[in-house]
């Protein structure tokens, strides 16, 4: 008995105990939980004056984009503070840690505050949000609801089974081949994509009644996007090369000839053989005598007598093969076996470069004059924005082609631009006409809109959906637009901005605030200049901020640039391509680039979206039922 009393006072001694750890934890939590309480009032107050700092701005946002400007405001608010800590306290006590606010961050915020308040133990009246957080316009349906309303009103009804759209870049040959657009739309394009900085006005119309066309045989509806070209910061013209054509044959390790050189005298016919070059002939009579099975005799450019057999004769054009290295050029006699000359037609010039390589010199100049092949440095080339000369400065990078060839401003004057090459490949990188100059540290005080763009806006405003304005980097940038909008007597015309400068993505809030004031607007974001400017090692960083940042205004986001591009010009993905694919999936839609088997990257694009559609949706991961992993247990 005494040791059953013995054992029963242990026994009530560990219940006193664990009453009093009980009570102490609980006490314990209530404090930790009031000090939370009072970390995120102090965070609503920061939203709370950032609306009424923002209030100019937010007054002329349409009504329809009333509560998802104020909602981007709270977002910009909120990430003005680091709140990392309070996001660790916040989940170590069981609750949301703010990383999923972005469609709603005073009713997500709010939420959190009333979790909070019970599990302090303190009254509503203690933790009511101020007047100015619950202003009219916070009540309706939610953000993400908001989100696809805008985002079926800028791109279009989804498609079943695939919210997220696609867009597609129409190659020039969509102007003379309707079956090709009908392939794209019927493949699974959402959003045909014209770019103004190609083709002409008579081009671009043939595009856009094609796709008219193949909407409605396809009886879906497809929008159409134009690009304005916007700025462009390019090199010079260099001086052409020969008008020459050269073809080879394939060898094997052995030199032996494995597949003949081919070439079309004439007119090429695709349906016989699409790969093989064609150059003219002066005289079609000619052309059209010419027989399968015939030797014809030449000596090339370079002196060498050489013969080619005729493989396929159309009439318009005849399809020769020869074993060995043929130079064709221009004015370049070939003699049939009938005694008859051919005598071939003005030839293309071939394109030149420089090449440069780490620790040369180039020089930037105003004039667009030509410029000679050089063998050595230092080497010479134009730039077409005059602005340029004006605001560089010495000791900026300077990015051309892409970011392939890595400078650094050594000398600014009012005509030349100076920069020392930092990095090329290691045999030297070919420095081209035409190629992109990326000043990503430089302020260039142009406007986006130029006037080749507003030479263009009637006729997008007449036969697009939308309009998409490249190289935007300030909100003066979207006033622009919208006043050459409202002077042309549009307002169904809609918006998309393209982000591809560091500019563009640091003003992105007071632009999308601007933007507001139309009807329906979206983002693009052109990873191609954002990466070259931002560092390739910050591009993913900034494109994730991009998307957090339109969430939280409910604006759709178009995911753009070499989105399986190796499979559109090659006809292969490399893995990579999928994987990245796949994330696209948490925009609202996914730009292709063209290339000749740009329908299958369709096709291939909308089966990866498909599949990717019950696993993810912007930033939460949807937990649906597994098959491919079999229960542990029953």
């Amino acid at each position: 008995m005494g040791s059953q009393r013995i054992d029963g006072g242990r026994a009530g001694s560990a219940r006193g105990r664990g009453e009093e750890q009980a009570v102490a934890t609980t006490t314990d939590r209530q404090q930790r939980a009031s000090e939370l309480l009072d970390r995120v009032l102090a965070l609503v107050d920061v939203v709370v004056r950032a609306r009424g700092a923002a209030v100019p701005q937010l007054e002329r946002v349409n009504s329809r984009h009333r509560r998802s400007a104020l909602n981007l405001v709270d977002y910009v608010a909120v990430r003005s503070q680091d709140v990392r800590d309070l996001q660790r306290d916040l989940s170590a006590l069981g609750l949301s840690s703010l990383g999923r606010m972005e469609a709603g961050v005073l009713s997500h915020l709010g939420a959190v505050l009333e979790t909070l308040r019970v599990l302090a133990g303190r009254s509503e009246e203690d933790v009511e949000l101020p007047e100015a957080a619950t202003a009219p316009g916070e009540t309706g349906p939610p953000g993400a609801e908001i989100l696809r309303r805008n985002t079926a009103a800028l791109l279009g009804p989804g498609r079943d089974g695939r919210s997220t759209r696609i867009m597609v870049t129409l190659p020039s040959e969509a102007a003379a081949d309707p079956r090709l657009v009908e392939d794209m739309v019927r493949a699974g394009m959402d959003v045909a994509r014209i770019n103004c900085a190609h083709d002409g006005p008579e081009q671009w119309a043939a595009m856009v009644g094609h796709v008219r066309a193949a909407e409605r045989t396809a009886d879906r509806e497809v929008r159409v996007a134009m690009d304005l070209a916007g700025p462009k910061l390019r090199t010079g013209p260099i001086e052409p090369g020969p008008q020459v054509e050269k073809i080879k044959p394939v060898r094997d390790s052995s030199g032996r000839v494995t597949t003949p050189a081919r070439l079309w005298l004439g007119e090429a016919d695709p349906a016989v053989d699409d790969d093989a070059p064609a150059v003219p002939v002066a005289d079609a009579a000619w052309t059209a005598a010419r027989i399968p099975g015939e030797r014809l005799r030449l000596k090339d450019a370079r002196g060498s007598g050489r013969t080619l057999r005729v493989v396929e004769a159309t009439g318009p054009g005849v399809l020769v093969e020869c074993s060995k290295t043929v130079y064709f050029a221009t004015g370049l006699a070939v003699a049939a076996e009938d005694g008859t000359e051919g005598v071939l037609g003005e030839l293309p010039a071939v394109e030149q470069s420089l090449r440069v390589r780490a620790g040369d010199t180039v020089v930037l100049t105003r004039d667009l004059t030509p410029v000679p092949v050089r063998g050595e440095g230092p080497y010479r080339i134009g730039c077409s924005l005059p602005e340029v000369f004006t605001d560089a400065r010495e000791g900026q990078p300077a990015w051309i082609d892409d970011g392939r060839i890595r400078c650094r401003i050594t000398a600014v004057d009012p005509h030349e631009i100076t920069l020392e090459v930092l990095q090329a490949g290691p045999g030297g990188t070919k420095l081209k006409a035409g190629k992109g100059i990326n000043l990503p540290e430089t302020d260039l005080r142009i406007r986006a809109l130029t006037d080749e763009d507003r030479s263009h806006l009637p006729f997008v405003a007449e036969h697009a959906d939308i309009v998409n304005m490249s190289f935007v980097r300030s909100r003066e940038d979207v006033t622009d637009l919208l006043q050459e909008l409202e002077g042309i007597g549009t307002t169904a015309l809609d918006i998309t901005l393209k982000i591809e400068t560091v500019g563009g993505f640091e003003s992105l809030p007071p632009m999308l605030l601007e933007a507001m004031r139309w009807q329906d607007v979206g983002v693009m974001i052109a990873r191609g200049d954002l990466a070259v400017e931002a560092g390739f090692e910050r591009l993913a960083e900034v494109q994730e901020e991009i998307l957090w940042l339109c969430e939280a205004g409910h604006v759709p986001v178009v995911w753009a640039t070499q989105v399986l591009e190796s499979l559109a010009k090659k006809g292969l993905p490399s893995r990579a391509e999928v994987t990245d694919a796949a994330m696209g999936q948490r925009a609202e839609c996914v730009m292709l680039n063209k290339g000749p088997f740009v329908v299958d990257a369709i096709e291939a694009l909308d089966d990866i979206l498909v599949r990717m559609e019950g696993h993810a949706r912007k930033k939460s991961d949807m937990l649906r039922r597994l098959n491919a992993w079999a229960p542990l247990v029953g």
